[in-house]
């Protein structure tokens, strides 16, 4: 069937809005996460090279995440703008209907909606189990990328004290104070400088031109030498990695029988289903009163998404939970979101107009 081009236009209006709400969102909410990983970057949790990949990987998620929600609000404003510029007046005297509208609408929301499902479902978990596991490396690779001059550092589970005046362009460290705690001793070591080195059994601190005094603590039996060059070595930390259920892949899951992996499973498929529901909602949500202002419904389309959202959440509780079962728990809501379309067109068009078409479907 050819696309009209009352089709091609809304297709478009719709897909530049959804684009232009997307990267709002998408920037609001990725932004706050960044501060929280430049700060594990700062305290040396995280290497700096690593930030622009988990950067990345998090773009990728909150695209997915936050698609139905920037295809509800696209719907409505480009509709919105319609009824405000008289145009849907126009297409009404022209013979378009609702039928009309839906048509343009779902011609990008359906493609979209099977592509969100292959990204909820394959995509999104992948991205987080590169951020889980590059995050892991760091953090087990206790390396000294966290060594800020003028303050103390801790490494090789506190082992190791480090304290550095200066550190120069080259990442050379300059009067370097190193308190380095053993079995029975602890050992106190300045020196005039020292530099990272890694070799094949570790890491190590090699410092030059400084004094080493090992003893215990309460006794006065010490031990005082002089150096050219010595090397301390930087224990890494062994701890197993914990992959979250946002990072299990789909087919695991799928093989499962746990409530907590079909809570997940609820969870990917309420993008793909949110898409289609919440823009089924938006068509005769956008519908403007005459004191409605500009968008005189988007205050009730956010009421609807976020108590879309929480009834969400509170059913995958339940399911996780076994309260409910999983498919009670992905259908439930979402027949909600049906009959609540279906009750909005309806009284967009009168319930006359929905008696008259339920009938003339039972005798076609």
């Amino acid at each position: 069937m050819l696309i009209s081009v009352i089709n091609k236009m809304i297709m478009r209006d719709l897909v530049k809005t959804l684009s232009a709400v997307l990267s709002v969102l998408v920037v609001i909410i990725v932004s706050r996460k960044f501060i929280r990983v430049l700060d594990q970057v700062i305290d040396g949790q995280i290497a700096s090279d690593t930030l622009m990949m988990i950067l990345s990987l998090k773009i990728v998620i909150a695209c997915i995440t936050f698609l139905p929600a920037a295809t509800f609000m696209a719907v409505l404003m480009v509709l919105g703008r319609m009824y405000r510029d008289q145009e849907m007046a126009a297409i009404s005297s022209a013979g378009g209907g609702v039928w009309t509208i839906y048509r343009a609408v779902f011609l990008v929301l359906l493609p979209l909606s099977f592509a969100a499902m292959a990204l909820s479902l394959n995509v999104s978990p992948w991205a987080e189990s590169q951020i889980e596991a590059r995050t892991h490396h760091d953090q087990e690779s206790a390396d000294l990328r966290g060594l800020v001059a003028g303050k103390f550092s801790e490494y090789s589970h506190g082992d190791i004290v480090f304290y550095v005046e200066t550190i120069d362009d080259h990442k050379q460290l300059h009067h370097v104070f190193v308190q380095h705690r053993q079995t029975d001793s602890v050992a106190i070591i300045n020196a005039e400088s020292g530099r990272l080195m890694d070799l094949e059994d570790g890491q190590y601190m090699v410092l030059k031109n400084g004094e080493r005094v090992q003893g215990r603590a309460g006794e006065l039996n010490y031990a005082i030498e002089h150096f050219e060059e010595y090397a301390v070595r930087i224990d890494t930390k062994v701890s197993p990695l914990t992959v979250a259920k946002q990072a299990t892949p789909f087919g695991e899951l799928w093989q499962s029988t746990s409530s907590i992996d079909a809570a997940e499973i609820q969870r990917r498929f309420s993008v793909p289903l949110g898409i289609l529901l919440l823009g089924f909602i938006a068509v005769p949500l956008a519908e403007l009163s005459p004191r409605g202002g500009i968008y005189g419904n988007m205050l009730v389309g956010f009421l609807i998404y976020f108590s879309y959202g929480n009834l969400l959440s509170v059913s995958q509780s339940w399911v996780l939970k076994q309260t409910i079962s999983p498919w009670l728990g992905l259908a439930s809501v979402n027949l909600l979101l049906l009959i609540i379309g279906s009750f909005l067109l309806a009284r967009f068009y009168g319930w006359r107009w929905l008696k008259l078409r339920l009938l003339q479907g039972r005798t076609a």
